[in-house]
């Protein structure tokens, strides 16, 4: 089985090295492109305004001074040797839990190889506690990754579906198990804007997450790792409210 890794944190960071790690349990066959530099927050944005650079590191081992969709866009067509079977984005550091996964630039590296049509998978580690940077500890991820992605692999899922995936931030022994559930939905006072001055006297705003009210419907990504569990979340691209196309179109009749 031929995999490709990627994420957002960056080439060096440690949850692409867990990811690595977990991905070597099911095959030797691993390439990796990643942004050379942290991408959180990226979104499914795409590089077009300055030209991209690809930077190899090792054997099958790459970097890209751009997005999490530039990395899977040169992966596919300027790297790998073939199409992969699977895309393997993370392990990222922190969740990617209901809205999260319209900012996040995990779950979009897996939207460009859903688009490509290649079976991807986004996967993140919960942590418990702001300002941990590095020390965020992946020891469920690291324990429970084969064990959840082995399923994944070969089930039927329509074309442009990828799966999202979330660690609790527990001790291996602590996680109760693995659902699979639907998206939830935050209660968005979120976030805080830190104004400060340069040294030039300029003002300067730098986004920060505070801690959100979650929204806790039952069956939701939100509630399994509120009760301690893995939650595993199939999402699909097509981003149409169907039961509201009659309507609409009602508008414009006559």
């Amino acid at each position: 089985m031929k995999i490709l890794l990627t994420n957002d944190d960056g080439i060096h960071a440690p949850g692409l090295t867990v990811l690595e790690e977990i991905a070597r349990q099911i095959s030797d066959d691993i390439w990796i492109c990643a942004p050379s530099e942290e991408q959180s927050g990226a979104g499914h944005s795409l590089t077009l305004t300055r030209p991209v650079r690809l930077r190899k590191h090792g054997e099958r081992r790459f970097s890209v001074s751009g997005t999490p969709t530039d990395s899977v866009t040169l992966g596919l067509r300027k790297v790998m040797e073939g199409k992969p079977d699977v895309i393997l984005s993370g392990v990222n550091r922190g969740a990617n839990l209901g809205d999260d996964v319209t900012y996040s630039g995990t779950v979009s590296a897996a939207i460009e190889g859903a688009l490509a049509g290649v079976r991807s998978i986004a996967l993140s580690q919960v942590y418990s506690t702001e300002g941990m940077a590095d020390a965020v500890p992946f020891e469920a991820a690291r324990a429970w990754g084969k064990r959840v992605l082995e399923p994944l692999l070969d089930a039927p899922l329509p074309r442009r579906t990828l799966v999202n995936v979330n660690f609790p931030a527990l001790h291996p022994d602590k996680v109760k198990g693995i659902r699979v559930v639907r998206q939830g939905f935050h209660d968005y006072s979120r976030g805080s804007v830190v104004e400060g001055r340069d040294p030039r006297g300029y003002p300067y705003y730098w986004f920060g997450l505070e801690a959100m009210e979650h929204t806790l419907d039952h069956g939701t990504d939100l509630e399994a790792i509120d009760d301690g569990y893995i939650a595993v979340t199939p999402l699909q691209l097509d981003l149409t409210h169907h039961s509201s196309l009659g309507a609409l179109a009602e508008r414009y009749e006559g």
